[in-house]
C-alpha cells in the first residue's frame, strides 16, 4: 500500500533543482511501511570511518521524494535513503558544508519519535 504525500510549496523549488540534476522527477508515492514526512530522526556517525558526517545531529526527514532503494556497491541488501532537512546546517566529513538537507542511508537514522 503506498500514499501520496505532496511536499509544501516552500519546498517546491528544491525539489525542482534536485529533478534537474537528476535528470528525472523524484517519486512521491510513499510505502506505508517507511518513516513519513515530518519523521524526527537522528542522522548518525559511522565509528569504523569517522562520517559521512562530522557529528551525529536531528532532523526531519522531509517530502521532496520517497524514500527509494540505495544503488551502490557498499549499500545492504534492501537498504533504502531518505531525504532528511538538518535542524541546523551540518558539516560532511571532508569539512565540506554547510547542507541543510541531504539525502541519508537508512543505516545512519535513528528515530527521535
Amino acid at each position: 500500500m503506498t500514499s501520496t504525500f505532496l511536499p509544501d510549496p516552500a519546498g517546491a523549488r528544491d525539489r525542482e533543482a534536485v529533478e534537474h540534476i537528476l535528470g528525472h522527477p523524484l517519486d512521491q508515492e510513499w510505502s506505508v511501511d517507511v518513516w513519513a514526512p515530518g519523521s524526527r530522526v537522528r542522522v548518525l556517525r559511522d565509528a569504523e570511518w569517522d562520517g559521512p558526517w562530522q557529528r551525529e545531529f536531528l532532523g526531519t526527514i522531509d517530502g521532496r521524494g520517497a524514500s527509494e532503494p540505495v544503488r551502490h556497491p557498499h549499500a545492504h541488501s534492501g537498504e533504502l535513503a531518505y531525504w532528511v532537512s538538518f535542524d541546523e546546517p551540518q558539516y560532511d566529513a571532508a569539512g565540506d558544508g554547510p547542507y541543510r538537507k541531504a539525502q541519508i542511508w537508512d543505516r545512519y537514522l535513528q528515530s527521535e519519535a
